[in-house]
């Protein structure tokens, strides 16, 4: 029998989606998952909508930032908000693609969510933050970058960013179980729910 699978739309500029990564471990260890990241170009669809995080009331802004350290001390995370926030996502993005060609995307994308969400290294913005953690996971920095850099990359990225907005992805994090769709770090009851029905476990 096949295993189930989880897919998840993400991008670094996303607290949720550093929860998210976070939340959804013991599903996938629970159920013994097939986990799929889609990498998905936030900064590409905000603009697009004409949408700029940072021109939110002021009072959203402090509840949000409120309400996301509630949730770090409730799961024991060492989250901080950066200095430098937001940041350009699109080198991390192109990387985890590099690093899927390696098998080590998922190690990849924990720990530039990690150096920028719980160490506040807004380095990983750039190639030079990035190349010590491909190093880290064994590949050559140099090979690293100039695949991250190519057309072939920045094509891979459009491609899945275009198709998740051809999904309905809105924003991430994302959740794909099932054919059904779950937005946000909060929705991992409903994700447990989609799994035992692929299980045949009685949910009463």
């Amino acid at each position: 029998m096949p295993k189930q699978k989880i897919e998840m739309y993400w991008d670094v500029g996303s607290t949720n989606t550093y929860f998210a990564l976070k939340l959804i471990k013991p599903l996938l260890e629970r159920y013994d998952c097939e986990f799929v990241l889609h990498p998905f170009n936030l900064g590409y669809v905000f603009r697009n909508n004409n949408y700029e995080l940072m021109k939110e009331p002021k009072a959203k802004l402090r509840n949000r930032k409120q309400d996301l350290m509630r949730w770090a001390r409730k799961y024991g995370l060492p989250f901080q908000i950066p200095r430098q926030f937001p940041i350009k996502s699109s080198r991390v993005l192109r990387g985890s693609l590099v690093m899927r060609r390696y098998g080590k995307e998922l190690a990849f994308v924990e720990r530039v969510m990690d150096r920028y969400w719980e160490q506040g290294d807004a380095s990983i913005a750039e190639y030079s933050g990035l190349r010590p953690i491909a190093a880290e996971l064994g590949v050559d920095p140099d090979v690293f970058e100039r695949m991250s850099s190519s057309d072939e990359i920045a094509a891979e990225l459009a491609q899945s960013t275009d198709k998740g907005i051809e999904r309905e992805v809105f924003g991430v994090p994302m959740i794909i179980a099932n054919n059904e769709m779950f937005w946000g770090k909060d929705r991992m009851d409903f994700v447990e729910d989609e799994l035992r029905k692929l299980s045949g476990i009685n949910q009463n």
